[in-house]
């Protein structure tokens, strides 16, 4: 058998399979699973997941979550409305809740739905450090990071069937899914998880200044949680995430550009 049909087949396969345009870049990105098919199972997880949990409900911190998703979300509709993507939104069901745990995370599901947990609330420090966080979820939704990331697995998981299809060999079999997994995630998946975390920070800013909040916190809420780290983190190539110091010198050269789309729907000024 030829060793390359395999691949090429697959390859064939990636092109003719339709590609969604993501609007805040202009860029073709991976859809090989609906959000039609996604969002439902999403919700589910979502609603699974609070019963499990300690919501947090009626108190001056929840409230201040919802809030600024409100107006997060409102802000990245008023964008897509005035660039031409009147139903983008049309299957989201926006939700924030916050919960009671001590880790320092905050984390999007496809289809709007968010968490915060009630320890990431003083590395924010204020509303406009909630914003940059809720700005940085929300954009992970608007971008269907979480569809291309399905996208990407099904192609790692092809790529890995056809090579043991194609290799005979079993010793040469082995060699190869040994090599294929480190390959993949050191080349492929992890700076593709990376790139996602970068493009949401970018998003982010820009929403967040949208809907008059200061784009200028961004840096300086990753300068606190740079602070807040316990031990040392990985080196960025073996992290899912850009380091601190990258997000914050990224952040930082994208402020004026955030505040400018911000001009465009009258806002001169921020909370």
């Amino acid at each position: 058998m030829n060793v390359k049909l395999p691949f090429i087949l697959i390859a064939i396969s990636v092109l003719m399979i339709g590609c969604a345009t993501n609007p805040f870049t202009g860029k073709k990105t991976m859809a090989f699973v609906s959000n039609a098919s996604l969002f439902p199972s999403a919700f589910l997880q979502y609603d699974q997941f609070l019963k499990e949990h300690d919501v947090i409900v009626n108190t001056a911190n929840s409230k201040m979550i919802r809030r600024v998703g409100k107006r997060i979300s409102s802000a990245a509709e008023k964008w897509l409305n005035a660039n031409g993507y009147q139903d983008y939104l049309k299957d989201y069901r926006w939700e924030y809740n916050l919960v009671n745990d001590t880790l320092i995370n905050a984390w999007c599901m496809p289809g709007g739905k968010i968490v915060f947990y009630s320890g990431i609330l003083e590395i924010a420090k204020n509303e406009n450090g909630i914003a940059t966080i809720m700005g940085h979820e929300v954009a992970h939704a608007l971008a269907n990071h979480g569809q291309q990331r399905m996208s990407a697995a099904y192609i790692q998981s092809g790529l890995a069937m056809a090579g043991n299809v194609a290799i005979n060999d079993e010793s040469s079999r082995s060699v190869f899914n040994q090599s294929f997994g480190i390959v993949t995630s050191v080349g492929g998946m992890l700076p593709f998880s990376r790139s996602h975390e970068s493009q949401a920070d970018e998003i982010g800013l820009l929403i967040m200044a949208v809907a008059g909040y200061d784009p200028s916190e961004a840096p300086e809420l990753w300068k606190r949680m740079k602070s807040s780290k316990i031990g040392e983190a990985p080196p960025e190539f073996l992290s899912t995430h850009p380091s601190n110091d990258t997000r914050i010198d990224n952040l930082t050269k994208g402020i004026q550009k955030a505040k400018n789309e911000a001009k465009k729907f009258g806002i001169t000024s921020f909370d």
